[in-house]
C-alpha cells in the first residue's frame, strides 16, 4: 500500500481465516520502506506529467514496487504465499471524468516479485460509474464490525459505517496531504503529535472559508484526490497571509469539525487508524466536537497497516470471486468483484 501522504511503501504479512460466517485476521511482520527524495518529488508532481512521461513512470514504479516486495519476502523468509495484493500509488483520481490511475499495477509486477499478484482494484469501479473510492469499507464491515464508525486519518480522512443495512463511506476532508505540506516548510516530514499546529492560533476568516467549500455540501458517494489539494485547498490557504503554525492550527480545527459533522449519530464507538492517529492535537479537537463518542486507538500495527490489511482482504475476496466493492459506498451501478490477477 502507498498513500497520498507519501510516507513510503507499506508491506505486511497477512493471514486470513473464514469460519462460522466470520472473517479473522492476523498481521505478521511489517515494514514501511521510505521513498527517496527523488521519488517523493516524482510522485508529488506526476499529476502534471504528459501521457508518455506517465507511462515511463508507471514502468519504473512497477519495478521499484516489485523489487521492494521481493526484498521484503526474502528478508523475512516468507513462504507459502497465496498472493501479493497491491494497491499501487494513486497519481490521478478523476471519477467525474471516468478516470483513475494507480501506478505500479502492470503485469510485470508479478515477474519482479516472483509471486501471483492481485492489483488495480479501483479502475473497474470507475468504469461502472462509481467513485473508485473508498474501497476499505468492506474490510471495515468484515473485520471491524464491533465499531459504529471506522475512521482513517491518512492523506485524507474517510469514514465508514452501517446505516439501514447498507455500508456507507466517503472521504471527509484532506488531512496529512495538507498538514505535511506545511510541516515540510519547517524541514520536517510531519508535525510530531500536532505540537507545532497546536502552538498556532485559530484564524476565523480562514476557518470559515474552509468550512464553506462546496465539497462539504455534497452528499455521498464522494471522494477526494490530490488534485483537490493542489487546485482548491492550497490556493485558499496560501491566500491568507498568516504564520504557518496558525494555518496548520486552523486546518486541524477544520478537519475535526468536518469529521464530527459527517457522523449521522453523535454516539457509539469510533475506531481511528492511519498516521493521524498519532496527532494528539487533532484527536483532542475531535473529542471536543464529539464528546459522547469514545475514540478508540488500536495497536500500532493496526494503526499503521489497516489499509494494507484491507487491501489484502480485497485480494483474497477477488481470488474467491466474491464481492469486494460495494455500490452503496462508491455509487457504482452494482456490487462487484474487482482487481486484476497476474501470475
Amino acid at each position: 500500500m502507498s498513500g497520498t501522504s507519501l510516507d513510503g511503501i507499506d508491506l505486511a504479512e497477512l493471514s486470513f481465516e473464514f469460519s462460522a460466517g466470520k472473517w479473522r485476521y492476523k498481521i505478521g511482520v511489517t515494514a514501511t520502506i521510505p521513498y527517496t527524495a527523488a521519488w517523493i518529488d516524482l510522485l508529488k508532481n506526476a499529476d502534471d506529467f504528459s501521457a508518455a512521461a506517465l507511462t515511463e513512470l508507471n514502468l519504473k514504479y512497477t519495478q521499484l514496487l516489485g523489487k521492494t516486495i521481493f526484498d521484503f519476502i526474502a528478508q523475512h523468509d516468507l513462504d507459502s504465499i497465496d498472493a501479493v495484493c497491491s494497491h499501487g500509488h494513486t497519481i490521478l483520481h478523476q471519477p467525474q471524468n471516468g478516470f483513475t490511475l494507480q501506478i505500479g499495477n502492470l503485469p510485470e509486477l508479478a515477474q519482479y516479485c516472483q509471486q501471483k499478484v492481485v492489483c488495480d482494484f479501483r479502475v473497474q469501479d470507475v468504469h461502472l460509474g462509481g467513485q473508485g473510492a473508498p474501497l476499505v469499507p468492506i474490510g471495515d464491515r468484515y473485520l471491524f464490525a464491533d465499531y459504529n464508525y471506522c475512521l482513517n486519518l491518512g492523506g485524507f480522512s474517510n469514514i465508514s459505517y452501517e446505516q439501514a443495512g447498507q455500508r456507507l463511506a466517503f472521504d471527509i476532508s484532506a488531512v496529512n496531504t495538507v498538514l505535511n505540506f506545511y510541516a515540510a516548510q519547517q524541514g520536517w516530514n510531519y508535525d510530531d503529535r500536532g505540537s507545532f499546529a497546536q502552538s498556532g492560533t485559530l484564524h476565523g476568516p480562514l476557518y470559515d472559508a474552509l468550512n464553506a467549500l462546496p465539497y462539504y455540501q455534497l452528499l455521498p458517494p464522494k471522494s477526494l484526490g490530490i488534485e483537490y489539494v493542489k487546485n482548491t485547498l492550497l490556493p485558499l490557504l496560501e491566500s491568507f497571509s498568516i504564520e504557518t503554525a496558525s494555518k496548520m492550527h486552523t486546518f486541524t480545527e477544520h478537519i475535526a469539525f468536518q469529521i464530527a459533522a459527517a457522523l449521522p449519530l453523535k454516539s457509539g464507538r469510533i475506531l481511528v487508524s492511519g498516521g493521524g492517529a498519532y496527532n494528539d492535537f487533532l484527536l483532542a479537537r475531535m473529542q471536543f466536537y464529539m464528546p459522547n463518542i469514545p475514540i478508540d486507538i488500536p495497536d500500532k500495527k493496526t494503526i499503521e497497516y489497516k489499509e494494507a490489511l484491507i487491501f489484502g482482504l480485497l485480494g483474497v475476496l477477488r481470488l474467491r470471486n466474491e464481492t469486494n466493492v460495494l455500490r452503496s459506498v462508491t455509487g457504482a451501478s452494482k456490487d462487484h468483484c474487482s482487481g486484476k490477477v497476474f501470475d
